[in-house]
């Protein structure tokens, strides 16, 4: 009987997948393009945003959130938001933007991301990703349901492949996904995360197409060689 809990409960795990993921009270989840450009997602709960980013923002869960002042807190030269959107969790109201860079090293300039500074370029046969995220806004925000296990992350989903980060984690998941975490109540304490990626000149979807490309081309040949040779087969038994 206690295998057959135990198998169960591991078909169970697997099927949930990402589901039981952890949830973050603040995440900033980046698509890096090697041209520069970018598309930046930001999950938070409008506590957070207003205790991390100085977002003018009602905490009151129950109070109405205009989409309008969401949208235009993360809007800027060179960014353009794409979508908001609403949720409710642990009695919070949070928020989900996505935002579009046309040069992410400007985003620094951009009220919402200002407390971090952006690097990328190329460095010999590499293209090298730096960011620093420093000190928060600071605003108080009162008792809005908070326990301490609250956790905000920094995730990166790189477009080619990497030959080195500095992650806590050490991983790189899904091929070319990257992560910082830390606890919220050390971002609320200022306590700097500094992200290092380094990554390939060319992107994975690039890589691919040449290989698949060259696939093609392999198995024409082989073909060709196939139909030759059974021609020459044919021509000699004549």
């Amino acid at each position: 009987m206690r295998r057959l809990v135990f198998a169960v409960v591991c078909l169970f795990t697997a099927a949930c997948g990402g589901a039981l993921e952890r949830e973050y009270e603040y995440e900033e989840e980046l698509y890096l393009r090697l041209d520069g450009s970018a598309t930046l997602n930001v999950n938070a709960s409008i506590a957070a945003l207003a205790a991390l980013r100085g977002a003018d923002l009602p905490v009151d869960p129950q109070a109405r959130v205009d989409r309008d002042a969401v949208r235009a807190f993360f809007a800027g030269p060179g960014a353009a938001v794409s979508r908001v959107s609403l949720s409710r969790r642990d009695r919070r109201r949070f928020v989900h933007v996505g935002i579009e860079v046309a040069d992410l090293r400007q985003l620094s300039r951009l009220a919402p991301f200002s407390w971090s500074s952006y690097r990328f370029a190329r460095q010999g046969d590499v293209f090298e990703y730096r960011q620093v995220v420093g000190k928060p806004a600071g605003r108080d925000v009162g008792n809005v349901g908070w326990t301490g296990a609250e956790r905000v992350a920094f995730r990166l989903h790189v477009p080619s492949e990497i030959p080195f980060h500095n992650a806590p984690s050490r991983e790189v998941r899904r091929g070319n996904i990257v992560e910082w975490e830390q606890p919220l109540a050390g971002r609320l304490a200022g306590e700097p995360i500094e992200i290092t990626v380094q990554m390939a000149p060319e992107s994975i979807l690039y890589t691919t197409l040449i290989l698949f490309g060259w696939t093609i081309v392999a198995a024409a040949l082989t073909f060709a060689v196939v139909i030759w040779w059974v021609v020459e087969v044919s021509t000699l038994r004549k």
